[in-house]
């Protein structure tokens, strides 16, 4: 079953959301957290840390390294575990509790490239 579409916002709002492709190429657990992993991402002219809570979903967590994905780079930065989260990445799935998979672009891109 489809959950329902979320209500609506107006485009100025989703223009507040700066969305970014950037390769992932570095994977660590987070020592305070079974949950956690820390992303270091390239943006292309810049880098961020970046935490996940994809440990348990993946078998190998280190098969993302070198890939592409979508993140929102533009959030606040939040501490969790001790660690410093500077963004968000973009995942398929797991609001509806199925085995998370990146949104990847279809073809390589520059980083940095922004989406929408």
């Amino acid at each position: 079953m489809s959950a329902a579409v979320k209500e609506l916002i107006g485009f100025d709002e989703l223009s507040k959301i700066d969305i970014r492709v950037g390769t992932i190429e570095l994977v660590e657990n987070v020592n305070k957290s079974n949950k956690l992993v820390k992303l270091q991402v390239n943006f292309g002219s810049f880098m961020r840390q970046i935490l996940v809570g994809m440990q348990g979903e993946r078998e190998n967590t280190q098969e993302i390294v070198g890939k592409q994905a979508l993140f929102i780079v533009n959030l606040a930065p939040k501490k969790m575990a001790g660690e410093i989260s500077e963004g968000m990445l973009f995942d398929i799935g797991y609001e509806d509790g199925i085995t998370p998979v990146l949104a990847q672009p279809e073809k390589p891109v520059p980083n940095g490239t922004r989406a929408g």
